[in-house]
């Protein structure tokens, strides 16, 4: 009995190791190329469909691509539509894992062939660095996946003398549903609907189940890989339980449909067998797993906006939260992580910077007493989530992005204080006395709302040394009042006049240096971040020394 149950266990532990170490070696070297297409390549459902597809089938996991998808809805990098299609996409891309191991590992007993890659790929892994080390995990990996694969033959045949696997339902809707649900909790069990496929294409290989039988467990296994993605939804925000609803929703349906229509697709492989003179094994098992994805493919695809709908009305957005997009899923990715922050950040103070152009046009119209609170919680949130971000410190991109942002969170809370000063201390801006300092305030801000949009609106230098312009006219400005003032202190009696003028100016040159520091650091983050997507040669620009304490 040992005999038997070790090798299956065994093989079934290998194979998902070698998957691992496959998928995790493909996206640490080919990582950063593969976010950028997935992000670029979604303008249409079409091109969703297709880079989900291709994603998935070059790093071997639908989960990889789904959980990461999740993220990137999260952080607000795609909209969850466009995740549709690549939602899609992932599940017909996951049926290349069952090609590999039918076309190629059951063929051929390539384990032993494979041990080499084996030694190479750890090799690689010690002596490299950076994404080449992901080379060596991949190489490692595809040598264990098939030396499990072998070892899962050897299990399987000895599992078939042990347990009449052939003795479970066959035939009729209700006996297809129960083997679909044992294929369903394989799945949910191995945590890897590509090891239950295996599993399946193994057992039918060694003349362990039948045809029918393993066309069922195929259909579960396929319902049963949207177990990880709804797990990691758990706990999510709105975005990524919807896109884990839709992956849901598309495999369930999918199976279903399957799982009404087996008999036409049992015959339609059949005529496939007789017309390319093949048996039904591994290949044709492939080929069905492939056709019923296709289907759900042709009915999800054209309705990707109606489908859209319908998701989310049964997951509403419950409010306009700031921070809706910093989401605890993405602090395992800190380049997804910090993304999302910038982003955050930048929509952060776009509303600040507005609701300072809407004092300095209107200063009797009062702010609305939830504004700053609600605005100052949002950026405590925001630095909590930007300081749980764990970079590697070999990582300067990240390590400067995420360092670039702590400096703009600390500006935008101080200019936050500063807004709420004038509730104490108004300052009557529709006086002639600031007209110049009010213009010079408005124009820094027409910049800097502009400075701080976020791609694809994010300027370039020239706007930001506008805001610094514009700035440094101020604190000139303001020593120039200060020189005046003080010239003239005591000679027209009027002493808390002049002091209050002076508050007024200091206040105006203060905010100003805040709204700079907030533009040029947002703008810094921003120079990290395409210097991580490799779309700089010499990546972001020295930041500048810390700001004098107020």
């Amino acid at each position: 009995m040992l005999d038997t149950i070790f090798p299956f266990v065994g093989g079934i532990g290998l194979f998902l190791v070698g998957m691992m170490l496959l998928s995790d070696g493909l996206v640490a070297f080919a990582g950063g190329a593969l976010r950028r297409g997935l992000i670029r390549f979604t303008g249409t459902p079409l091109k969703a469909f297709s880079s989900g597809a291709l994603i998935t089938a070059l790093v071997q996991s639908s989960t990889a691509t789904t959980v990461t998808l999740i993220g990137f809805v999260s952080a607000g990098l795609i909209t969850f539509s466009q995740a549709i299609g690549v939602v899609i996409g992932a599940s017909l891309g996951s049926t290349a894992t069952g090609w590999l191991v039918a076309g190629l590992g059951l063929q051929v007993k390539l384990g032993f062939y494979t041990l080499p890659l084996i030694g190479l790929g750890a090799l690689i892994k010690l002596l490299a660095h950076g994404r080449w080390a992901g080379i060596g995990l991949a190489l490692a990996g595809f040598g264990l996946l098939f030396l499990g694969l072998d070892m899962l033959q050897d299990g399987m045949r000895g599992l078939a003398g042990v347990f009449n696997l052939a003795r479970l339902p066959v035939g009729g809707f209700w006996a297809h549903i129960a083997v679909m649900l044992i294929g369903l909790a394989m799945t949910a069990l191995l945590q890897s609907s590509a090891a239950a496929i295996a599993t399946t294409l193994t057992a039918l290989h060694t003349g362990t189940i039948n045809f029918d039988q393993a066309a069922a467990v195929v259909v579960g296994a396929a319902i049963g890989t949207t177990l990880t993605s709804a797990i990691v939804a758990i706990g999510a925000n709105v975005s990524a339980k919807r896109t884990a609803l839709a992956h849901i929703l598309f495999n369930l349906v999918a199976g279903l449909i399957a799982i009404a229509l087996l008999p036409a697709l049992l015959a339609v492989i059949e005529f496939l067998d007789r017309y390319f003179n093949t048996t039904a094994g591994p290949l044709s098992l492939t080929t069905f797993h492939t056709l019923f994805i296709l289907l759900g493919v042709a009915v999800f695809l054209p309705q990707t906006s109606r489908f859209a709908q319908v998701v989310e009305r049964l997951l509403p957005e419950r409010s306009d939260n700031l921070v809706r997009h910093l989401d605890n899923s993405l602090l395992s990715v800190p380049a997804i992580a910090l993304e999302a922050a910038q982003r955050a950040l930048e929509h952060m103070a776009l509303r600040l910077f507005s609701l300072y152009s809407r004092i300095l046009d209107s200063p009797s119209m009062p702010i609305q007493p939830d504004e700053l609170p609600q605005l100052h919680e949002a950026l405590e949130q925001a630095f909590d989530f930007v300081t749980r971000t764990q970079v590697a410190s070999d990582d300067k991109p990240l390590s400067g992005q995420r360092i670039a942002l702590l400096h703009a969170i600390d500006h935008l809370l101080r200019m936050t204080a500063r807004l709420r000063e004038l509730g104490h201390a108004p300052i009557e801006f529709a006086n002639a006395r600031y007209r110049e300092a009010v213009e010079h305030s408005r124009s820094m801000l027409v910049a800097a709302e502009g400075g701080a949009a976020g791609p694809p609106a994010l300027p370039g230098t020239k706007s930001l040394e506008l805001v610094k312009q514009e700035a440094k006219a101020l604190t000139e400005l303001a020593h120039q009042v200060r020189r005046e003032i003080l010239k003239h202190a005591g000679t027209d009696g009027n002493t808390s006049k002049a002091l209050h003028i002076l508050d007024a100016f200091r206040w105006m040159d203060r905010a100003a240096r805040h709204v700079s520091r907030i533009c040029h650091y947002l703008k810094a983050g921003r120079a990290w971040s395409e210097r991580l997507n490799n779309k700089e040669a010499d990546g972001g620009f020295d930041l500048p020394d810390e700001p004098e304490q107020d």
